[in-house]
């Protein structure tokens, strides 16, 4: 019994709710897990559609999944999409499923059994990537957003036109009382930290966006091997042609959120925007940078800014992993 018990206090426990104008964690209460089902998990804007085209690829071993992988892997949490569609779709799949979440680990259920796979960006590769995201969302859906019933806290504010005034916000407000920054989303340091704190945990993958830039088909097989997926060597330059930001884009229906023309001017061409990093280069000022420098470094870890930082800045990945 207190072996048990032991291994049970160094599990995460659900202690927030995450509730707003765009997301309800209450949802996932709702979801019957499968004991392999894989669960994709980002702040937002870090990889995760990236990530779940790499995991489709894996389970039908690189051939055309049997729906677009946004609805085969939905964003349960995402209040704008109908729980009852979204729950009766996956209960119907036959095959391993994969969800996604951008819950923190303090606001999701935890279940031994599942893998988790998280994939980290540097925060300031996120934020550059979220403001091509605030701002293209239509009018319709910024309407429905906050008429939609259920909506906790303040409504969806309207993007502002400047990016600096949009960097001054996320990196100093938020939109919960318990962190201070990632208005007005949720903070992207303190995701990355809640679910770094149980990296000794085996059944969760750490995954950089920067890895997989420089090596798509070594991280693929590293997420393969965590999930226990094995496929013959014939199918893996498919797969890996498949999992390239070029081909992701190019069928970018396939692979982004159900509905995706409704929710962003320009439908998956605006979603799959870039996939590079380091455009803040040319956007941040010298007193953004330190400004993102004075509040990331004093809250985290050192082992967890391996995820938050730059490749060429990080001299331990993961420690060694």
């Amino acid at each position: 019994m207190g072996a048990q018990t032991a291994i049970d206090s160094r599990l995460p426990k659900l202690t927030r709710q995450y509730r707003s104008w765009c997301i309800d964690s209450i949802r996932w209460d709702y979801v019957n897990p499968r004991e392999d089902d894989i669960i994709v998990t980002t702040s937002y804007k870090a990889g995760t559609t990236w990530m779940q085209g790499i995991i489709a690829n894996l389970i039908f071993a690189g051939n055309e999944p049997p729906a677009p992988v946004g609805q085969l892997s939905p964003f349960v949490e995402l209040r704008i999409m109908p729980l009852e569609i979204v729950l009766s779709e996956i209960e119907q799949q036959r095959h391993r499923r994969f969800l996604k979440t951008h819950l923190p680990m303090d606001a999701f259920r935890f279940d031994p059994r599942l893998r988790y796979v998280y994939v980290g960006r540097d925060p300031r590769d996120v934020f550059m990537s979220l403001w091509n995201h605030h701002s293209s969302y239509t009018r319709e859906v910024s309407v429905l957003m906050n008429t939609l019933p259920g909506r906790v806290g303040p409504e969806k504010p309207e993007c502002p036109e400047d990016i600096h005034v949009f960097w001054r916000d996320w990196i100093t407000r938020s939109l919960f009382e318990w962190e201070s920054d990632g208005y007005p989303y949720w903070s992207h340091l303190r995701h990355v930290q809640s679910w770094w704190n149980y990296r000794h945990l085996p059944n969760i993958l750490f995954v950089h966006y920067a890895d997989l830039l420089a090596d798509l088909e070594g991280g693929m097989r590293r997420v393969a091997n965590f999930l226990e997926i094995k496929l013959p060597e014939s199918v893996w330059a498919t797969m890996v042609r498949n999992c390239t930001f070029a081909e992701m884009k190019a069928h970018g229906n396939r692979y982004a959120p159900p509905d995706i023309d409704n929710i962003f001017e320009g439908g998956s061409q605006t979603f799959f925007h870039k996939g590079t990093n380091n455009r803040w280069r040319e956007v941040l000022t010298p007193p953004e940078l330190a400004q993102y420098e004075g509040r990331g470094r004093p809250r985290a870890d050192a082992g967890m800014l391996a995820l938050a930082r730059t490749r060429e800045e990080t001299v331990i990945w993961l420690g060694g992993a």
